[in-house]
């Protein structure tokens, strides 16, 4: 039996296989769908990705399937609850965080997954080699970043902004031998 390469960081866990394998480089559109990756990012921040995997299908319960009109609706109390739900990540200001850029995607006229998708790049890239040749941030990123922040955003520094372009496809760094490596993305 043949072995699939993937990239070095989706080894170590099921979830992480998963993740890499379905849904990671893939381009995501919607703006409810984006805004859960928005979320999921910034609850990320500081910790490890698998313990935002292994605790998604609680935030997403927690957090009203990450529908945004529904998440900009919510009260002190649910911020509350939510500090109280030892399903998720107990962060306050992540959650409030969460709240308001609920309440800031819905004063997007252009709604989120367009805002999101007009700083992804346009020009070829060189396909990383190694997990080394992937950057932390770029360009696009910054200016994602502040962009969301003058939109009333927070929790979407530059490093965030990517791992969210990555994660939804706006640019693909699988690495070259990885079998996803351009699945979805022409080079």
């Amino acid at each position: 039996m043949a072995v699939v390469e993937r990239c070095g960081w989706a080894t170590s866990a099921p979830e992480y296989v998963r993740y890499h394998d379905e849904e990671w480089g893939v381009p995501l559109h919607g703006d409810d769908a984006l805004f859960e990756r928005v979320t999921l990012e910034a609850f990320q921040s500081g910790l490890s990705w698998i313990t935002i995997l292994r605790k998604r299908p609680a935030f997403r319960a927690a957090f009203a399937g990450f529908s945004i009109p529904a998440v900009a609706a919510f009260t002190g109390d649910d911020v509350e609850r939510l500090m109280a739900d030892a399903a998720i990540v107990r962060n306050r200001a992540k959650v409030t965080a969460a709240v308001r850029n609920a309440r800031a995607a819905l004063d997007l006229p252009e709604g989120l997954s367009a805002l999101l998708w007009s700083f992804a790049p346009t020009a070829p890239r060189p396909r990383p080699q190694v997990l080394a040749d992937v950057p932390a941030t770029t360009p696009e990123s910054v200016a994602l970043a502040k962009e969301l922040k003058r939109r009333g955003f927070s929790f979407v520094g530059p490093t965030t902004s990517y791992a969210l372009m990555q994660a939804t496809g706006m640019v693909d760094d699988h690495v070259a031998t990885c079998f996803r490596a351009g699945a979805t993305h022409p080079d």
